[in-house]
């Protein structure tokens, strides 16, 4: 199974299957790495999901991105290649199964080819993302996110006001009062712990306003 997430993996040296100890099974909001920690070890997913995140000393938030099988995790692979402290945080979103490489073997990995193409392909594809993250951040209004947010999930999406304003890098108080008047104006309908869409079209329509 893990050839066939990742397929880079075999041919590095030494062989994966030497770190069948290294696998893990936690439950959903382990915290597998923190902000300003060293790097202990550099997280292949197996099952489950890691979200990223950055935190502010006033509590807020901002996902920057998620892992899932077959991905691979940018801050991990950041600390490790400069011998920095991790810039973010990691935590499960639901019960994940992984191996936790360790930095030797990362280290000795990155002489094979096809490894060390998958890690700067990563860097690649995980800076497009950052840098979409940061012009919505930047440019775009926080109510137009947060109708980007809902839309793309169906009907209804099974999420809390912290988990939005987490997503979106801001606090609860202000997601629940944007909330609030799209249920005024009939687009939301808020129950608990879920959001019932009823106007796709309206949500749409405001994250792709560009008169701002």
């Amino acid at each position: 199974m893990l050839l066939e997430l990742y397929p880079a993996l075999a041919d590095v040296t030494p062989s994966w299957e030497a770190l069948s100890d290294e696998t893990l099974s936690v439950p959903a909001q382990t915290v597998l790495f923190d902000e300003n920690k060293s790097c202990q070890g550099f997280p292949l997913v197996l099952e489950g999901e890691i979200k990223v995140s950055r935190h502010s000393s006033d509590g807020r938030a901002l996902e920057l991105y998620r892992v899932v099988p077959g991905e691979l995790c940018l801050v991990s692979s950041a600390s490790l290649f400069g011998k920095s402290p991790l810039s973010a945080q990691g935590i499960t979103t639901r019960p994940t199964r992984l191996m936790m490489i360790p930095p030797t073997f990362f280290h000795q990995w990155m002489a094979t080819p096809t490894f060390r193409d998958e890690i700067l392909g990563l860097f690649a594809d995980r800076m497009a993302d950052l840098t979409s993250l940061i012009d919505a951040v930047t440019f775009q209004r926080l109510d137009q996110r947060l109708a980007s947010a809902l839309l793309g999930h169906g009907q209804q999406r099974s999420v809390t006001h912290q988990q939005l304003a987490d997503e979106l890098g801001t606090v609860r108080e202000i997601v629940s009062r944007l909330l609030r008047r799209f249920e005024r104006e009939g687009w939301v309908e808020l129950a608990r712990e879920r959001i019932l869409i009823h106007d796709s079209k309206a949500l749409r329509a405001l994250a792709n306003r560009t008169d701002h």
